[in-house]
C-alpha cells in the first residue's frame, strides 16, 4: 500500500516514522537469520561465505543502529 499522503490516521503513527521502525527492525531480523547463514557456512569450512555473511551482517547491525539514532531523535522531538 502506497500512498502520496501519510496514513497515520489509521495506525496512529505517521508513515516517515512507521517506515524507520520497520528499517530498523528488518536490518536486526536480516542480522539475526544471517547468524543461521554463517553458521552453516561455518559448518561446511566455506570460509568465503561466511566472510561474506558476517560483512552483511555487520551492515545490518550497523543500519539498524543508524536507524535507532535517527527514530529516537525524531520520536524525542530532536
Amino acid at each position: 500500500m502506497t500512498s502520496g499522503t501519510e496514513t497515520g490516521g489509521v495506525t496512529g503513527t505517521p508513515d516517515k516514522d512507521y517506515n524507520l521502525i520497520w528499517y530498523v527492525e528488518s536490518c536486526l531480523s536480516n542480522a539475526l537469520r544471517l547468524e543461521t547463514y554463517i553458521q552453516d557456512a561455518e559448518r561446511d569450512k566455506d570460509n568465503e561465505v561466511v566472510e561474506l555473511f558476517r560483512k552483511a551482517q555487520a551492515d545490518s547491525r550497523k543500519g539498524a543502529e543508524l536507524g535507532k539514532e535517527l527514530l529516537r531523535a525524531r520520536l524525542s522531538g530532536g
